[in-house]
């Protein structure tokens, strides 16, 4: 099969009109019938019937559609593996983080690799967690950095390089704040700001443990995942917030904040690098790695 005949196929499926296909790939009808001739030779199958429409997928058409994506991640792996073989370390890097991550070591380890690699150009995207991995799959993302999760795709493959420490912290004028021992029992009356609920979000997770110990809900004031946002907000607030350890010590020289000591709540998650163990990785998504791994390794 030709790539070119897959790719006009698949515009086919997608206008379900020759002559409206054809028009979109700036073809005459004539050639996109003879290419399509030529896929249904090759498959030895049927892929469209006419319709009074146009044309409908066969079981066969609709089958050979599902792959086209998959095709297309493939051709742009091919496409960029060529290219740095041939610019060495030059070329584009996509890179996904949660929002609990997007403020602790990425732009470090971007600007590492900026300055030892000056041609790279960089797309960094902020991402809830249930998001970063689908995206990575489709092949929209190279990297994404992520907390682990229970149950990881087969294809995909996951470096870990740091545990983050989940806290709850508040203003340091906040009445808790002078606290030295705080239960969540304490924490019941309090307005949170938080990050958007997702499967594995902080918003979840705050639920389950006060469900565990039989306490009401926490009521939820503000949902947001711009990470600086909502420390700026419960820093001018009597609102307490959850976040990783790093958020609120970076802020700490800006912002009055303190941590609270709450006793009977420990929160870690391993925050990993993911990928897809079919793709190519350039020399520049392997040096990110590495380069975030060390910073993490010598901060942590």
């Amino acid at each position: 099969m030709e790539l070119r005949d897959i790719e006009y196929f698949a515009t086919v499926a997608q206008y379900g009109h020759l002559g409206r296909a054809a028009e979109a790939l700036g073809l005459g009808q004539p050639a996109l019938s003879m290419s399509l001739r030529r896929l249904e030779t090759s498959a030895k199958a049927k892929l469209v019937t006419r319709t009074a429409k146009g044309v409908e997928l066969t079981a066969v058409g609709a089958a050979l559609l599902s792959h086209v994506s998959k095709l297309r991640v493939a051709r742009d792996d091919l496409a960029r593996e060529v290219a740095d073989l041939v610019q060495g370390r030059a070329g584009h890097l996509r890179i996904g983080t949660s929002p609990s991550n997007s403020e602790v070591f990425v732009h470090e380890a971007c600007s590492t690799l900026l300055m030892e690699a000056p041609k790279v150009t960089l797309s960094v995207s902020v991402m809830d967690n249930d998001t970063l991995v689908p995206a990575l799959r489709k092949g929209e993302l190279d990297l994404a950095l992520t907390h682990t999760q229970r149950f990881t795709p087969p294809d995909i493959a996951q470096v870990v390089f740091r545990t983050d420490e989940f806290i709850i912290y508040c203003a340091s004028k906040h009445r808790l704040a002078k606290r030295k021992s705080i239960r969540l029992d304490d924490l019941v009356q309090e307005r949170w700001a938080i990050s958007a609920a997702g499967a594995f979000g902080p918003l979840l997770s705050l639920r389950d443990a006060f469900k565990a110990r039989g306490l009401p809900l926490p009521t939820v004031t503000v949902v947001s995942d711009l990470v600086m946002f909502k420390l700026r907000v419960v820093a001018a607030s009597d609102l307490v917030g959850v976040t990783v350890r790093q958020n609120v010590n970076a802020a700490v020289g800006q912002l009055r904040l303190k941590i609270l000591p709450v006793k009977d709540l420990v929160w870690l998650r391993p925050v990993a690098i993911a990928y897809r163990k079919d793709a190519y990785l350039s020399p520049a998504a392997k040096r990110f790695v590495e380069i975030i791994s060390a910073i993490a390794k010598k901060r942590c």
